[in-house]
């Protein structure tokens, strides 16, 4: 028999792969030219090409044996580390070195390796509904508990004073994700300040560190001209996570990184905890190949005009029809309030006519369901038409 936390992981599993499941199986039914499936953030716009560049010349030129062989650290190879080092610094003004980047399978790899570095049992981790689904069971992986912040659906910015009043002296860790994944909403710079201010007060307050996790897949997609704050700028307690599967459209690569500043508490041993904890997670290191093509490719970035023109035909769509959001900022979702309290029977409903979309209760936000606009444009387009008949079913 399988463990007991695992029966339970696994009657809880994601809502969203089911969904994404149930689009390949009614694209074969129907055609997926008849199938509009927003269930997965799965990138539809290719890798830049200085990518598959990249790969064949590494391929061709590096010695097999060491590309493919096992890592001299578990934090991935020394010059790849400094690069992107290197890359942030010029970015963001940082002053990182090689040692403050553990290369990473992904930022889910990243969360857990930080995760486990971090947490005794029954430690506290925070975060803010909506939020990404997959942060409960990272949490629980090490027997912490995730205490939620509730949505504020208003703006979808953190209700902070309801952060205040949560943190405790087993807080030990905050997650935030701007752009956030499912809102597509950006903390701003006065958000940033705010939530600073209150974390420092309580370190001081309780005696204990609080680490502020940054997870920041969708750093890059963001639009209008946006700005992303860089939260180490703003907190030395500040622990980053990034991943390359949303800016150079790789998320089957599994590559993303940690940055661990100087500054934040107990540093050296908090970065030599990352890299033993690469190793006995199982990850061992970063995928190889993969480091190298990021080291070739830190300037390439994914055409996001392609996202923009999805996003804005999309939002402009469904306002049209009635529906209420507020428009995404970043990331490549519309987060949508459903026209009835239960979210799941829309959800049923839209599936209907063949639309594919996640609920909100799987982010912690009940009452609002996701659309992930990362797809095809024709899909945004022939979608409206079937939009409008269920639209018809709520007036």
């Amino acid at each position: 028999m399988i463990s007991k936390k695992m029966e339970n992981m696994v009657a809880n599993s994601s809502a969203i792969r089911a969904m994404f499941e149930e689009g390949n199986r009614m694209a074969k039914l129907y055609g997926a030219e008849n199938v509009y499936d927003f269930s997965l953030g799965n990138p539809n716009v290719p890798a830049p090409e200085a990518v598959k560049e990249a790969i064949r010349h590494i391929l061709d030129e590096e010695n097999p044996t060491a590309l493919h062989g096992y890592t001299n650290s578990n934090a991935g190879y020394e010059d790849v580390r400094a690069a992107v080092a290197d890359s942030l610094n010029e970015r963001f003004g940082t002053a990182f070195t090689a040692k403050n980047i553990t290369m990473c399978v992904g930022a889910a790899g990243g969360l857990n390796v930080i995760l486990k570095s971090l947490l005794n049992p029954e430690d506290e981790v925070m975060t803010f509904a909506p939020y990404f689904g997959e942060y409960r069971s990272y949490v629980d992986n090490y027997d912490g508990v995730l205490v939620e912040v509730s949505p504020n659906t208003v703006d979808f910015q953190p209700k902070l004073d309801e952060f205040e009043e949560k943190i405790s002296r087993r807080t030990r860790a905050v997650i935030v994700n701007t752009p956030n994944n499912p809102t597509g909403v950006v903390y701003s710079e006065e958000t940033i300040q705010k939530l600073a201010a209150i974390l420092e007060r309580k370190q001081t307050e309780y005696g204990t560190d609080i680490y502020l996790i940054s997870d920041e897949p969708y750093r890059e997609l963001a639009y209008d001209g946006v700005e992303v704050p860089y939260l180490t700028k703003y907190y030395a307690n500040t622990i980053v996570g990034y991943s390359y599967s949303k800016s150079l459209s790789l998320p089957g690569e599994r590559i993303g990184y940690l940055v661990i500043p100087n500054e934040a508490a107990d540093s050296e041993n908090l970065i030599a905890a990352a890299n033993v904890a690469t190793r006995i997670l199982g990850f061992v290191n970063a995928p190889t190949l993969q480091q190298r093509v990021v080291k070739e490719c830190l300037n390439e970035h994914t055409d996001i005009s392609y996202y923009d023109r999805n996003r804005e035909t999309l939002y402009q769509g469904l306002v049209k029809l009635g529906f209420e959001c507020v428009k995404p900022q970043g990331a490549f979702y519309l987060f949508v309030k459903s026209p009835v309290a239960d979210e799941k029977a829309f959800v049923a409903a839209a599936k209907k006519y063949n639309i594919l979309i996640v609920p909100g209760s799987s982010f912690g936000c009940p009452g609002y369901v996701r659309i992930a606009y990362c797809v095809a444009y024709e899909t945004i387009v022939n979608s409206l038409p079937k939009f409008a008949l269920l639209a018809e079913e709520y007036q």
